[in-house]
């Protein structure tokens, strides 16, 4: 079996998909491993220590992507990749389909055999989303934090405040994974926090696990609507796995908000959980709509890719061992969990959410 890294090149991406000790690693398991010069670049990594592990390293993408069965990636493929792939391939990386009808459309269409580590669900949780969900989390409260800045265009209140002012109100949508470490952030720089969530066990456990000024509450359209017009900074974290973002705040809502308030949007990837969002990027990671920041990138891990990629790699070289050693015909019969990973093979669509959301005619695998 034959492993292709191409480097990312979506716009700020300086992830790489496997470290070179993941490689080390792959090669004990007899695969070959082939490397677009500079794909480790932006992680820290040298093309000499790819070397040393074992890969090939190769001049660009188009011979990587010529010699590989599998290629894995970071973030999911942009247009100008397109040409690259070869019929029935396999892809392994982040793919964020019902946010991309022309992504889906081409995987159909060029019957490539791609998994996503988004919807890869192993008792009820999500373990390859879940260390991205951690980075972006915790990045999204200190980006709230930072564009509450006059010089940002946000209000000028420093989220948690000195003695004898008043500290920064932070609303966070959703309980999961990246909405607790945005909590836990929030919190840890001084600002008031509550967190949102309609799983009142989850809620029960955030209240007992988080520190003493982060709030709980069940979410409703009238309890966002409730708190909104005191809030400093929203962050939204609401996932449904492999479907579209629900849209939490409408564009009318903005007007119950403070003027120089802050929007940081980390379902983006999913289509965003604000009317108002669009991608950004970390060049440029926000705009003002009706008086309102949003921060609203697209791939916020990419931000801290030294960080990202070690626990990106940690959390998918199993799943990445095994694609290697069934390959993609056998995978799901060997290792059931993968079943909810597949998104497309040899033209047709496995994933609901994504047939839902394009109203593409989709089949459940089992």
């Amino acid at each position: 079996m034959k492993i292709g890294i191409p480097k990312e090149i979506k716009k700020d991406e300086y992830r790489v998909s496997v470290t070179p000790h993941g490689v080390a690693e792959l090669l004990e398991l007899g695969v070959e491993v082939y490397l677009e010069t500079l794909a480790g670049e932006g992680s820290g990594f040298s093309d000499q220590e790819y070397l040393d592990a074992g890969a090939v390293v190769l001049k660009n993408a188009s011979e990587v992507f010529t010699l590989a069965d599998i290629i894995i990636k970071v973030k999911e493929p942009i247009e100008s990749e397109y040409s690259l792939f070869k019929e029935k391939q396999t892809l392994f990386t982040y793919l964020h389909l019902a946010a991309d009808e022309k992504l889906t459309h081409f995987l159909l269409e060029k019957k490539i055999r791609a998994f996503s580590y988004e919807t890869l669900l192993l008792n009820g949780k999500l373990p390859l989303l879940e260390p991205m969900s951690e980075v972006a989390g915790k990045m999204a409260a200190l980006m709230g934090a930072v564009h509450l800045g006059k010089y940002q265009g946000g209000l000028g209140l420093l989220a948690g405040g000195v003695v004898g002012t008043q500290k920064a109100k932070v609303m966070v949508l959703g309980g999961g994974v990246a909405g607790t470490c945005a909590a836990e952030v929030a919190a840890g720089l001084g600002a008031d926090v509550t967190i949102y969530d309609i799983n009142l066990d989850r809620l029960h456990y955030l209240d007992a696990v988080l520190p003493v000024n982060v709030a709980t509450m069940y979410s409703s359209k009238a309890a966002i609507s409730e708190l909104l017009p005191n809030a400093d900074i929203v962050i939204g974290t609401v996932l449904i796995p492999g479907a579209k973002a629900p849209k939490l705040i409408t564009k009318d809502m903005l007007g119950m908000m403070k003027q120089g308030s802050v929007l940081v949007d980390v379902s983006i990837d999913q289509g965003g959980c604000f009317e108002t969002s669009k991608p950004t990027t970390h060049t440029a990671p926000t705009f003002i709509e009706e008086g309102i920041v949003h921060y609203c990138v697209a791939n916020m891990p990419g931000a801290y890719p030294r960080t990202s990629t070690f626990a990106l790699t940690n959390a998918t070289l199993p799943y990445v061992k095994a694609l290697a050693k069934y390959g993609a015909e056998k995978i799901c019969d060997e290792l059931d969990v993968m079943v909810s990973a597949l998104n497309t093979y040899d033209g047709v669509l496995y994933n609901k959410a994504v047939g839902e959301a394009h109203a593409i005619e989709y089949k459940v695998k089992g």
